[in-house]
Order: structure tokens, then C-alpha cells, then sequence
């Protein structure tokens, strides 16, 4: 479907749009999107400020022409896909750090802003942004707010929900409203922050965010963990996390995970699944580490290394390029879906069993790695996709443990959001009732669904961008 965007001449200045080819092939997807799902929007805009973003999005509600938000394109559901075309909204033009303000640990950003520039911004006044994810430095503060983004120290430091204090936000039609404020909490009326964080713009489109900082620890260690098997890794680190150990990053990484990251990074890790570990503290650390360390004598860990000096990055970097070690691994398979469910502490051992098993019983390769202080676990199914019969298993398995997870109690999606690619689990996971009244929240905020159509709920998109009630179904 193509939508006339010619309206955008009267908007903007020549070099704040496009509607080249070059530019929309490059936002018709993000690295989970597949090529034959990829769809070019009808023109690419790049606004400055506010005051564009507002402009746009009233001129397209009123002609009917939808927009998608797009920050970094790192996303891994095809979140920022443009489904039904029409307008690529490329959010990176708007990447200034307004204002820090280090006496109440806050800082004032753009949505373009990239992660590792937060830091960047504090860290001559002794602070840090603690939910970046291992993606942090490539994506943009705007991606991780609208995909409730986190990270590997999710465990000791919460989710970038947890970090958010107040947004601005343009609406479908334009309206400009703020929401929350630079206290710390607050009772006054409906928390409507955390009601744009996590949609994904689909309820709006975030221009501004106040956000928490929090002080960097004077002792920061960082070690691994070796284990004989993958079931007494991961029930060390259940343990753990029940015995209150005070860890900031904790991360299974199975045993073929490791193979892989040593044949991607030419490292030489045991080909044995480990716990990745990392200690904050401002003092007493070695204390907390003792702590871990006699919980994970009691699972038979084989060795407990703590890194030395100057070690510190080689130690993370098998672990941060992981899901690169994946895609690489072997030349006649790739990864079917980037896997991303989570499930309440005391069942982390069950699903990474679950797992496991699964990938034994249908012969298939399932690395299993993640935030396991958090019970988040990313996996794949390594599949050839010219094989008819190999893809429709691997689809199988990978569903498979979705429910699994959602059976445990858990979720779909621990951070990369539903996107186009989780939408089918959301009544399984939320029920009936919950997913309509999420439906009544998007009509109401987005009533002409302009604001990125076709996905959390694509089936009550209609091909015209209307949002069909639950009587037209």
C-alpha cells in the first residue's frame, strides 16, 4: 500500500526527508527482521525537535497516513518495521543531552541519544546509567524506553522502566503532553510514563525523557564460574539469587554457546557451561564474593576464577558478542528467532532443562545464554532454511518453550518487546479480557491507528490503517 507523502514539501526543509530509495530500503526493517518481511515506507523523516515531531504527526493523522518511530534499528522483533508503509519517523537527529543535573542524580536526554553517551555525559561527576543493555552502545535511549529495554545487571539495577522519571510524548494527532516529573515518586493521577514505556510507539512517540542516575561503585569485580553440567549451573544461580547474594551480572552461558564464542573470538574457554559473575559494591566486596562462592562449592563448580586486573574486558567480551558467535557459527545454519523468554527465579532450572531436552529429543542445536539473575534466558534454534522439514521442527521447538515459559508463569518477552514477532502469544500470556483492555487503550490514545499499525495487535489492523472493533471480527 502506498501513501501519497508529497505533503511533507510544505513541513519541512528538503534535507529533514527523503522519499529516496536508498533511505526507505534502509529503514524497512531492524536485525530481526527477515528479508522477505522487510516493507519500505513511503518517506523517511528525520525532526529535530519537538516541535517537528508534532508537525508530522498531525499532518499524517489527518491524511491517514501511518507513522513508525525509528531509533537505532537494533530491535529484534521487527519493532520499527513500517508494516503499512507510509512514514519511517528516524529519531537519531534528536540526540542532546539537555541537562545533568548530579545533586539529584538525573539527566535530561533527547530520544536519538545513544547509551554509552549517557555515561559519557555523568561520569566526571562520578555516575552511571545502570540499565543499559549489552546493547547499549548502539541503540538509542528513545528504542530502549519504547521496548522497556534491560540489560546484564537487571538483577541488582531493575529495568530501564525502573530508571525513568518523566517523558514527553507526542500523541497521533500532535497533542504534545508531559508525563511524570523530576521527584522521585509521586500518588497524582494514573502513572501514564509507564504507560508509554514498553509500547512500543504505538501510544506515542517519545521526544524527551528525564531519567535516574545512580552512583558508580568504588569496588567493582568481575569472575567466572565452571560447572560440570548446565543443570547445576543454573540451579547455582537460582540458589544464589534465593540466598540474597549482592551480584550486579550473573549470565548462564551453556556449553555450546562457548564453543561458539571460541570459534567466533578466537578464545579458548572450557567447553563447559559457566556463570558469568560481576560484583559491585562500595565496600566489603570480597565478602560477597566468599558468599557466592561457597553457594556455587554446594553445586559442585569444577573452578571459581575471579579476573585480575585489566582482565575485565576480555572476561564480558565472549559473553557481549554472543548472539554475533551465534549467527556465525556454522555457515549451513542460521538462527530461527532470537529467542528472549523469562520465568520467575525458582524456574530457571526448569526451562533451560526444558530446553535442552527439547533441542536433544528433536536433534536440533539450541544455545542457551542470558541475564540468568533475572530468569532471563536467550536461545535459538539453529536451522537450514532450504530444509522444509528442519524449519517447520525448529519453529516447533521455539514455540515449545515459549509456552513452556508462560506455563511457569513467566513471559514471552523478558526485553526486545512483541513487535511482530511475539503477537501471537499475548492472549496466551495476558488472557482475553487484559489484551482488550489494551486494545481500548490503544483506540483511545490512537484512533485512526496511524501510530505504528501491525503490531502487539495485528490482527485489528484493517488494510486502510482503521483499527476494527471486536463486533467487526
Amino acid at each position: 500500500m502506498e501513501h501519497d507523502c508529497t505533503f511533507l514539501d510544505e513541513l519541512l526543509p528538503s534535507e529533514r526527508y527523503s522519499l529516496g530509495e536508498a533511505d526507505r530500503a534502509s529503514r524497512a526493517g531492524d536485525w530481526g527482521t527477515p528479508e522477505d518481511q522487510r516493507v519500505r515506507p513511503d518517506a523517511v523523516v528525520w525532526p529535530r525537535s519537538t516541535d517537528d515531531v508534532s508537525t508530522v504527526l498531525e499532518a499524517a493523522h489527518e491524511r491517514g497516513v501511518p507513522v513508525t518511530p525509528y531509533a537505532a534499528g537494533t530491535s529484534l522483533e521487527g519493532n520499527p518495521t513500517p508494516v503499512f508503509a507510509g512514514i519511517s519517523l528516524d529519531l537519531t537527529e534528536m540526540d542532546a543531552v539537555i541537562d545533568v543535573r548530579p545533586d539529584d542524580f538525573q539527566l535530561d536526554v533527547q530520544p536519538g541519544v545513544m547509551g554509552g553517551a549517557i555515561d559519557e555525559a555523568v561520569a566526571q561527576y562520578g555516575l552511571f546509567f545502570p540499565p543499559l543493555p549489552s546493547s547499549g552502545d548502539i541503540s538509542t535511549i528513545g528504542g530502549m524506553i519504547a521496548n522497556d529495554a534491560s540489560g546484564m545487571q537487571t538483577v541488582k539495577y531493575g529495568e530501564v522502566s525502573d530508571w525513568v522519571r518523566a517523558l514527553e510524548v507526542v500523541l497521533a494527532d500532535g497533542t504534545v503532553i508531559r508525563t511524570g516529573s523530576r521527584a522521585i515518586k509521586s500518588s497524582s493521577g494514573y502513572n501514564l510514563t509507564d504507560l508509554f514505556v514498553g509500547s512500543e510507539g504505538t501510544l506515542g512517540v517519545i521526544t524527551r525523557a528525564t531519567l535516574g542516575l545512580a552512583g558508580v561503585p568504588e569496588q567493582i569485580r568481575g569472575g567466572r564460574a565452571i560447572f560440570p553440567t548446565l543443570d547445576d549451573a543454573a540451579e547455582a544461580v537460582f540458589d544464589a539469587v534465593r540466598s540474597g547474594v549482592d551480584v550486579a551480572k550473573i549470565e548462564l552461558v551453556d556449553e555450546l554457546s562457548a564453543t561458539m564464542a571460541n570459534a567466533y573470538l578466537g578464545l579458548e574457554l572450557p567447553d563447559a557451561p559457566m556463570v558469568f559473575l560481576e560484583f559491585h559494591a562500595n565496600h566489603d566486596v570480597e565478602r560477597e564474593i566468599d558468599f557466592c562462592r561457597s553457594i556455587f562449592e554446594a553445586h559442585a563448580v569444577d573452578r571459581f576464577e575471579m579476573a585480575g586486573e585489566g582482565e575485565m574486558d576480555e572476561l564480558w567480551r565472549a559473553r557481549k558478542d554472543l548472539a554475533y558467535a551465534v549467527q556465525s557459527y556454522d555457515p549451513d545454519l542460521e538462527p530461527i528467532h532470537p529467542g528472549d523468554v523469562t520465568v520467575p527465579i525458582s524456574a530457571y532450572p526448569a526451562i533451560i532443562r526444558y530446553a535442552k531436552d527439547l533441542a536433544a529429543e528433536a536433534d536440533v542445536m539450541v544455545p542457551c545464554f542470558g541475564h540468568a539473575g533475572d530468569g532471563n534466558v536467550h536461545y535459538t534454534v539453529m536451522v537450514d532454511r532450504d530444509d522444509q522439514e528442519s524449519v517447520e521442527t525448529a519453529e516447533r521447538v521455539y514455540a515449545d518453550i515459549v509456552e513452556k515459559a508462560i506455563e511457569l508463569g513467566g513471559t514471552s518477552t523478558g526485553e526486545h518487546g512483541i513487535g511482530r514477532g511475539k503477537c501471537e502469544y499475548l492472549e496466551r500470556e495476558h488472557g482475553t479480557d487484559a489484551v482488550e483492555a489494551m486494545r481500548a487503550l490503544k483506540r483511545a490514545f490512537d484512533p485512526t491507528d496511524i501510530l505504528n499499525p501491525g503490531k502487539i495487535f495485528p490482527e485489528t489492523v484493517s488494510p486502510g490503517g482503521r483499527v476494527r472493533l471486536p463486533s467487526e471480527d
